[in-house]
């Protein structure tokens, strides 16, 4: 018997079976349906099943009225399903299920799609109530240098000269091996198409990881004719950034392409040919953001002289190629740096005191500084402790490390504690320690990501990443 029947099948294969229908039956001149599936029936509405999209089982399945469709399949699983279709999220009870299982039948009915955007639902994630959910192994001995993520939970791992992708539910894995000897830089274009880059290796590489194809090399033609290597790589919507240094590192620049016409040179900024010992110059791009809100790009860099570090953070338009703002970097310069342009404001961690401090791009002036999220040492040059803390925002709240441990960084909410016309009155972030004890221990962190309700987190020296969930989810 074929899974699903009725009297005009719709679609070559499937055989009359149908439970007769009384047509003055009062649902039959209503909005409700039956459909019997394994022998239980359901009632929803047509509404409902409407969610399912067009192209699926659920077409046209009532046009005739005087019939209770049937379907040979698991009831208990089509109930899970159904509830997806009702609210656009798996009920807690789905955590019962094996996920392939769910998976498989929701490609039976044509709403895998419902399935992905509901895993990856970014309401779903909690900043104050995450925890280690899963361990994501890679293959080999080399440590995880970078990591991608996409907007439907997938990720993309770069150890050595591999990429390793893991699906929407994290439990396929496919692993290519690419031309570098390692990967420095990468960025997700499309659920299977990466764009790569090394800091010892020149071009940028586009590269369908579902092929194991390398689809195309990006250099950029400097003044010397020598390699260009990749020092940092960002995206729009529209456009693929890319911050090039030469070979011989006495010129760097921003490339811009553009992705949907075949990664067109779309212009160049940033430009710099690097003379004498004018240090600035010669701080190439290391971090890349783009910036909706203000529909600039932020670029970032920073360098190691006989003085300490110092760096610039640039706020370019893309339009005219000019600079709109710009920071320089010398007393507490970045040990990381994060743009969050839904609490519009930049956010460094201060290689010197390890502190988290920020700008409100909403308020920039020539006068403009940091301002402090918390407790800062005084003597802030005895020790660096900043060096190799990460800080990465994702929706209203700031994430960063300190050697094992992960904090999230909040606005407090103080309206009507201050006059409203006071527009110097100072915003205020308040830092909290994130996930249980067992959850804390470990190297220090490398990489922080974020995709809809999931964090992924790696650390030194070790070949997996970690997923980290909220608590209450149920699936």
């Amino acid at each position: 018997m074929p899974p699903f029947s009725q009297s005009n099948p719709i679609s070559t294969g499937f055989s009359p079976n149908y439970h007769k229908f009384d047509s003055t039956n009062h649902h039959s001149f209503t909005n409700v349906v039956t459909i019997d599936v394994g022998g239980q029936l359901f009632q929803t509405t047509k509404q409902t099943l409407t969610q399912a999209g067009s192209n699926t089982l659920f077409t046209n399945l009532f046009d005739s009225y005087d019939q209770i469709p049937f379907i040979d399949r698991d009831p208990d699983l089509f109930s899970i399903l159904l509830s997806l279709l009702r609210t656009g999220n798996l009920p807690s009870k789905a955590k019962s299920f094996d996920i392939q299982d769910i998976i498989l039948e929701a490609q039976f009915y044509g709403i895998d799609h419902l399935l992905v955007q509901s895993h990856s639902n970014p309401s779903q994630f909690e900043a104050f109530n995450l925890e280690k959910s899963l361990i994501l192994p890679v293959s080999g001995r080399d440590s995880i240098s970078v990591i991608s993520t996409t907007p439907f939970g997938s990720v993309h791992v770069a150890n050595g000269s591999k990429i390793t992708s893991f699906d929407w539910d994290l439990t396929k894995k496919s692993t290519i091996l690419t031309r570098f000897t390692a990967i420095d830089s990468l960025v997700s274009l499309s659920s299977n198409v990466v764009a790569a880059g090394a800091t010892d290796f020149s071009g940028l590489q586009i590269i369908d990881l579902n092929m194991g194809l390398l689809k195309k090399t990006l250099n950029w033609e400097n003044m010397t004719k020598s390699s260009s290597t990749v020092q940092a790589i960002g995206r729009s919507p529209e456009f693929l950034f890319t911050s090039f240094e030469s070979g011989r590192r006495n010129s760097n620049s921003i490339m811009i392409y553009d992705i949907n016409d075949g990664f067109r040179v779309a212009s160049e900024i940033a430009h710099n040919e690097i003379f004498g010992a004018d240090l600035e110059s010669c701080i190439p791009s290391t971090k890349l953001n783009w910036v909706p809100s203000l529909n600039l790009l932020m670029a970032s860099g920073s360098h190691s002289g006989p003085s300490g570090v110092s760096g610039n953070i640039k706020f370019w338009d893309l339009r005219s190629g000019d600079i709109v703002w710009e920071i320089k970097e010398k007393t507490d310069c970045f040990s990381d740096i994060t743009v969050s342009d839904t609490l519009s404001a930049v956010f460094k961690i201060g290689i010197n005191s390890g502190g988290v401090s920020f700008i409100d791009f909403r308020r920039i002036d020539s006068n403009t500084s940091w301002n402090s999220t918390g407790y800062m040492k005084k003597q802030m040059n005895v020790k660096k402790e900043g060096i190799g803390c990460k800080i990465e925002s994702h929706g209203n709240q700031v994430f960063c490390s300190k050697e094992g441990e992960l904090e999230v960084c909040s606005e407090v909410l103080l309206s009507g504690l201050h006059n409203i016309k006071d527009e110097k009155d100072e915003r205020v972030f308040r830092k909290n320690l994130l996930g249980r004890t067992k959850d804390l221990r470990g190297n220090r962190v490398t990489n922080l990501r974020f995709s809809g309700s999931k964090m992924f987190v790696t650390r030194k020296d070790e070949q997996c990443v970690e997923v980290w969930e909220s608590s209450r989810r149920g699936f």
